[in-house]
C-alpha cells in the first residue's frame, strides 16, 4: 500500500463531546448550543484532563492528543470545510485550546477556575447574571476534584461518568 492513513481512536473524542453536551451547559447557564460552544467546552474538559496529570507527575499519551484533535479535523471535513478552511480553523483551535491550557486554572494551591478566560470564550456569560458563571466555574471545579481522584489509569475512561 503507498498511502498510509492514520487510525485513530475516537473514544476519548466520544467522551469529552458527550461531556459538551450536558444538557446543563445549555439549559442552567443558557450557553448557545452551537459548534464553538461545544469545542471550547471539550477544550475546557481536557485542560483539566492534562492538568491532573501534570499535578500527579504523569506523561499524558501523545497519541490520545493527536487522535482528539484528528477527530476534530474530520468533523470540520463533514461539515463540508475544504483543505485550506480545515488547515485555518485546525490552526486556530490549536491556539484556542493553548490559550484555555495555560490559563485555565489560576489557583496557587487549589484548583480555580479563570473567569477572564471564561468570558473570552463565553460571551454570553459576560452579560448573564453571576449565577451562571459562579456554576460554570463550580462545575469545572467539581469536574478536577473529580478527575483528581481517580486513579490515573483511569481518569481519561472513567471521567465520562462525572455527573453535577
Amino acid at each position: 500500500m503507498i498511502f498510509k492513513s492514520k487510525k485513530h481512536n475516537s473514544k476519548f473524542y466520544s467522551i469529552l463531546l458527550s461531556l459538551s453536551r450536558n444538557i446543563f451547559f445549555y439549559k442552567n447557564i443558557n450557553l448557545r448550543d452551537i459548534y464553538e460552544t461545544r469545542l471550547y467546552l471539550i477544550f475546557f474538559h481536557f485542560s483539566i484532563i492534562l492538568i491532573v496529570f501534570k499535578q500527579k507527575n504523569i506523561k499524558f499519551e501523545q497519541d490520545i492528543y493527536d487522535s482528539l484533535f484528528l477527530n476534530i479535523e474530520n468533523n470540520l471535513r463533514e461539515l463540508g470545510f475544504g483543505d485550506v478552511a480545515v488547515n485555518k480553523k485546525m490552526k486556530d483551535f490549536n491556539k484556542v485550546f493553548y490559550d484555555i491550557l495555560l490559563k485555565l486554572n489560576i489557583g496557587s494551591k487549589d484548583f480555580k477556575v479563570n473567569n477572564n478566560l471564561v468570558f473570552k470564550y463565553f460571551n454570553e456569560l459576560k452579560v448573564s447574571n453571576e449565577e451562571n458563571i459562579n456554576l460554570f466555574s463550580s462545575y469545572f471545579i467539581r469536574f478536577y476534584n473529580f478527575c483528581f481522584d481517580l486513579p490515573v489509569h483511569n481518569v481519561i475512561e472513567d471521567c465520562e461518568r462525572f455527573k453535577y
